[in-house]
């Protein structure tokens, strides 16, 4: 299980034991009166985007749709549109070999 602010993502190797995680955590909610919106909820998925992450199984990868974001962006051409940059592939740094040396000579 993995918490982050107030996102919380259940993953398990089978069904039963997924069923089983998401049976216990609903069961520590209910004693403290912690309130979880079904709307919010979605139960059994094999594929989840959270915080521009793609999330699969064991693999993690970039939501496509963040990348595509800033392939339509021109090249940075003042600080400020160049600390925007630096900023976003700071935050997928884990996906970006070298990524100390390539910003070092930006």
């Amino acid at each position: 299980m993995v918490v982050y602010i107030d996102d919380t993502i259940i993953y398990s190797e089978t069904w039963e034991d997924h069923v089983g995680y998401i049976d216990r955590v609903l069961s520590k909610c209910k004693p403290i009166n912690l309130r979880i919106s079904l709307k919010k909820c979605n139960f059994g998925q094999q594929e989840l985007l959270e915080l521009g992450n793609k999330v699969s199984g064991l693999s993690l990868g970039i939501d496509k749709n963040k990348v595509a974001e800033v392939l339509k962006n021109p090249v940075p051409k003042n600080i400020k549109e160049m600390q925007s940059f630096l900023g976003f592939s700071s935050y997928y740094r884990h996906h970006i070999k070298n990524i100390p040396n390539i910003n070092s000579s930006l």
